[in-house]
């Protein structure tokens, strides 16, 4: 079996209302996806594109993946890695594209040998992932008022979540002036009661010490953790406010590969790891990064944004993992992992493949062979901005 084509899908589409973080506005979802055909039909999706990625895909990492037997993804990763290495661009767009390719990979293994990608990496722990419910953005509302009156629709967000069967919730902070921030948090977790976890995300808003003023009155209210508080390169930052601050600090959705998660782990400047699987490097490196955080009693917490294919692939990998440490009852946020389930609009999301759902608070991990999801390939040529093929 040997890899016969590739193609490479950037997906676009607006949504009705945006929202909007510490660092940016969305008013559109964005999704780069690839496709690897082999000699037989055998077919892998993968996800990570981005831009300039799509052009990595073809003018680099083609002359690589053509031709090849996409059962030795060990060997392909290490290659596309090692045309970066030198340059040390493997971070970034670099990274991106090895996440895309490196998961479309274990799809097609996964399919050739008729398992689901969790027997692949050795079998599951657990049939089902804890789930917590990402939304709760700033929107127009919340940015026109002075922060004293809390616009009803978030309060009315944070209760669905809670009807839904969610157990946990996450928000935003730094996008507003401290207080009204913490106003925010505070209204949020008197409408959701004690008994749910609630995170705020600053995604890298403040410097260490504002970070550690705002979390010190997010501690007052029950915050589980304080999600990328500093820039996410800041490793001495992020060392300050996880000894100032007495909520878990959790970190990671941006860094590439296991070299750059090292030190974090290593030196304990989190206490949640996030990897990304269409950052890190795909389900190969998450699964490296998640083996080590947990050799160093550190939570793997995938973060998830993106399409089905980034869905089951942070499933299957998640499902693989070991209770951290392990316990005679394991339970999520405690010793078992739980993944982020976004809830902000997306077509993408929701309209290339059959979407996921949640059911009291978890999403069950695919049975099906390699990722076990079955795209619409109508829809991702539909929704496509730009589609490149190199191969037959």
């Amino acid at each position: 079996m040997r890899i016969a084509s590739i193609e490479t899908f950037l997906l676009e589409a607006p949504i009705q209302t945006g929202f909007g973080w510490s660092q940016g506005w969305a008013d559109k979802r964005h999704v780069g996806l690839v496709k690897l055909v082999t000699e037989d039909g055998t077919v892998g999706w993968g996800e990570g594109l981005y831009g300039p990625s799509a052009r990595i895909v073809h003018e680099e990492f083609a002359p690589l993946l053509l031709g090849a037997d996409p059962m030795q993804r060990n060997a392909l990763w290490q290659k596309m890695f090692h045309l970066f290495y030198n340059g040390n661009v493997a971070g970034g767009i670099g990274g991106s594209a090895i996440s895309a390719v490196d998961t479309a990979l274990w799809d097609i293994a996964g399919k050739a040998s008729g398992l689901p990608v969790w027997a692949l990496l050795g079998g599951k722990v657990r049939d089902r992932i804890a789930v917590y419910a990402t939304g709760l953005y700033y929107t127009e509302e919340n940015l026109a008022s002075d922060g004293r009156v809390i616009p009803q629709r978030l309060l009315d967000e944070a209760r669905m979540y809670v009807e839904l069967g969610f157990t946990g919730m996450k928000t935003k902070v730094g996008g507003l002036p401290l207080a009204q921030d913490v106003r925010r948090v505070a209204a949020l977790r008197d409408a959701i009661g004690p008994d749910i976890f609630l995170m705020a995300d600053a995604n890298q808003a403040y410097n260490a010490t504002t970070a550690i003023r705002i979390g010190r009155e997010l501690a007052d209210l029950d915050i589980y953790w304080f999600e990328e508080p500093v820039n996410a390169k800041d490793i001495e930052g992020y060392l300050q406010v996880k000894a100032a601050l007495p909520m878990a600090i959790a970190g990671g959705e941006g860094l590439r590969t296991r070299y750059e998660f090292k030190d974090y782990v290593g030196r304990r400047a989190v206490d949640i790891i996030q990897p990304d699987v269409v950052n890190v490097g795909g389900i190969t490196e998450m699964h490296r990064v998640a083996a080590m955080a947990n050799a160093f009693g550190i939570l793997c917490n995938p973060h998830v944004w993106g399409s089905p294919i980034m869905i089951a692939a942070s499933l299957h990998v998640a499902a693989a993992v070991p209770e951290c440490p392990p316990a005679r009852t394991p339970r999520p946020y405690q010793q078992e992992p739980v993944m982020e389930f976004d809830r902000t609009p997306s077509p993408i999301r929701e309209g290339i493949a059959e979407p996921f759902d949640q059911a009291g608070g978890f999403l069950e991990v695919p049975n099906g062979p390699g990722l076990g999801v079955e795209m619409d390939e109508t829809a991702v040529r539909k929704l496509s901005v730009d589609t490149q093929k190199t191969g037959k």
